[in-house]
């Protein structure tokens, strides 16, 4: 079967007025307005970059629901009220109750939705802070964030949503206190967009040098995992329009990062869910692997090292797609034996062999003297060939951003609503607290770009 591809509108064919602009064309961005155009509303999303979906595309491990029938068609009865409250507890419960509370809310709703638009998240695992396999993910087991794309740029295709790139918007048009446009550069040339509503779905500030050395100047030399174009325009629009931003010293660093290369590959939570361990460089196990982000980020970086390794099977390989992709450009290193592999790392023999004959036994017995882990322990390590990734900690999130209510409304330094002005996504902050966690993410890139482009069309009927 051919390989879809996107082909973007002209820029000649970019119209003066729309009922609603979207700003980024991320898993947010997207499904925003694809809802507004499902309500009738005339709809376009403009991206910056010459390629779509922004970090959605990275995204690999899932998106978090509670109380699904995909969850009871695998025999697991989840409940809303643990899905809010691990949440809470993971994000040191500096998370919005009201954010959160929608957030979980609507999350089988949003599943729902993706279904209902025949993309399917039917296969589970698990992530770091949850306590049940609430992660979906495609049944392919392919990486979630491309899929997603991939199939919400083919129903814009399908619907004919007018989808831009290299489309710069430079500024928010505001008259009489209400958002009404925007400015954009396109082919070179400035022009001025009228509409009802701006929904800023532009992702976060991971790749912002600048930002970052303003909030966090601590992790300003940390490598990041996010794309080049995660440098925080939504939030520069916003500030210009007397928004108001929250959190913003909120940097979540993801603990199992790939850097032998130039480039900082993630290496998803769900190697971890589907069974794999992390050794120090002396093959052992030093944490609980499924602990929240920050925990083992914290755990890794006070390593004599600074870096781990992720340890893994054949078995658990063919349970994450993504691990294809991490052999395919060098990321894996490979023995037929553990003693093989040991050697490859360069690590004591002995020491690996011991860890993971402890590591089965506590599969055996579900118990985790050592740590204490409790989930992602459904499968031993021992189907060679057996692999190993090295990983460190490197910035991957931003929990801070504008500050929104549960509506997607933006508010200004005052607390009150900029009429004609939502955003969504992690351009936004306030859900995650101070650490996110795996899975929620792309849930809430669903749930609040459903809720913006649901809530563009409230304000058009006023």
């Amino acid at each position: 079967m051919a390989k879809f591809i996107f082909e973007p509108w002209e820029a000649s064919k970019l119209e003066d007025s729309y009922d609603v602009i979207v700003i980024g064309s991320g898993s947010t961005g997207l499904s925003a307005a694809l809802q507004a155009q499902e309500l009738g509303l005339k709809a376009v999303v403009l991206e910056k970059m010459d390629k779509f979906g922004g970090n959605t595309n990275k995204a690999s491990s899932g998106m978090n629901a509670a109380e699904t029938n995909i969850q009871l068609h695998h025999g697991i009865v989840d409940n809303m009220d643990e899905f809010y409250q691990e949440t809470y507890q993971g994000g040191g419960k500096l998370n919005d109750p009201e954010l959160l509370k929608f957030f979980v809310n609507h999350s089988a709703l949003a599943i729902d939705w993706l279904s209902d638009h025949g993309i399917d998240l039917g296969e589970l695992t698990i992530t770091g802070g949850m306590s049940k396999m609430r992660t979906h993910r495609p049944t392919s087991l392919a990486p979630v964030g491309a899929f997603l794309i991939e199939n919400l740029l083919k129903l814009a295709q399908k619907t004919n949503l007018p989808v831009f790139n290299k489309t710069m918007v430079t500024k928010l048009l505001q008259e009489n206190g209400r958002v009404h446009g925007v400015e954009v550069i396109v082919a070179g040339q400035r022009r001025y967009l009228k509409a009802k509503t701006v929904i800023l779905a532009t992702g976060g500030f991971g790749a912002s040098q600048s930002i970052i050395r303003k909030y966090r100047p601590d992790l300003v030399e940390y490598k990041t995992t996010n794309h080049p174009g995660a440098t925080g325009d939504g939030i520069i629009l916003a500030e210009q329009v007397d928004a108001q931003v929250i959190q913003m010293n909120l940097i979540q660093v993801h603990p199992t990062v790939q850097q032998d290369t130039d480039r900082a590959f993630l290496i998803g939570e769900a190697v971890r869910g589907e069974g794999a361990i992390l050794v120090n460089a002396q093959g052992q196990r030093f944490i609980n692997e499924l602990s929240t982000r920050k925990i083992v980020s914290n755990a890794i970086t006070s390593l004599p090292e600074h870096n781990a390794y992720l340890i893994f099977d054949q078995g658990i390989r063919d349970r994450v797609k993504a691990i294809d992709f991490y052999d395919s450009v060098g990321l894996v290193k490979t023995g037929k034996t553990l003693e093989q592999l040991a050697q490859v790392l360069e690590m004591d023999v002995a020491n690996l062999k011991t860890t993971v004959s402890s590591w089965n036994q506590a599969i055996k017995s579900q118990e985790d003297v050592k740590f204490g882990r409790t989930t992602g322990m459904e499968r031993e390590i021992q189907n060679g060939p057996f692999y190993a990734i090295r990983i460190a900690p490197a910035i991957h999130y931003t929990m801070g951003g504008i500050h929104i209510d549960k509506q997607t409304h933006v508010l200004d330094t005052n607390g009150n609503v900029i009429s004609g002005l939502l955003a969504a996504g992690e351009v936004a902050g306030g859900l995650h607290g101070n650490n996110r966690i795996g899975g929620n993410s792309i849930a809430e890139t669903i749930v609040f770009g459903l809720q913006a482009g649901r809530q563009a069309y409230l304000e058009n009927e006023k």
